[in-house]
């Protein structure tokens, strides 16, 4: 069963019954997340987003980066999902393949790059949400 719904600043579309019978499971696909563009062409899908906890799948496509930056407030854990993505903090770069993952505590100056010549994809979860407790490095 297909269903599509609305609930707060949510889309979600719920393809199980079982799940329209827990309203408080929802199904999320990044076809229907809320969406953003950030950096160079990179994108962002906002899987979970409360006030304690964001999920967000992001996608960086060849040879794009981020600003390096820390949270004041939020940890985070990066959770390669294809691709390889490089994690770098304190001058050391950390290399992360597919189904590998760091965690970044919060004051941690870190960015991300994509080097290579492939896109990666990627989730990002961080508790609180990161968004509105960046700061960047100088």
């Amino acid at each position: 069963m297909h269903q599509r719904a609305r609930d707060g600043d949510y889309n979600f579309t719920i393809m199980s019954e079982s799940l329209t019978r827990h309203p408080e499971m929802r199904k999320i696909t990044t076809d229907v997340a809320e969406h953003y563009v950030w950096g160079n062409q990179c994108d962002g899908w906002h899987l979970v987003r409360t006030p304690g906890l964001s999920v967000i799948a992001e996608r960086m496509p060849p040879n794009t980066s981020e600003v390096a930056h820390r949270h004041a407030l939020a940890q985070q854990f990066f959770f390669v999902l294809s691709g390889e993505l490089v994690l770098e903090s304190g001058g050391t770069r950390h290399v992360l393949c597919a189904r590998e993952g760091a965690h970044v505590p919060p004051h941690v100056v870190h960015q991300a790059l994509n080097l290579s010549g492939a896109a990666v994809e990627f989730l990002v979860i961080s508790e609180p949400p990161s968004h509105g407790d960046r700061v960047n490095a100088d």
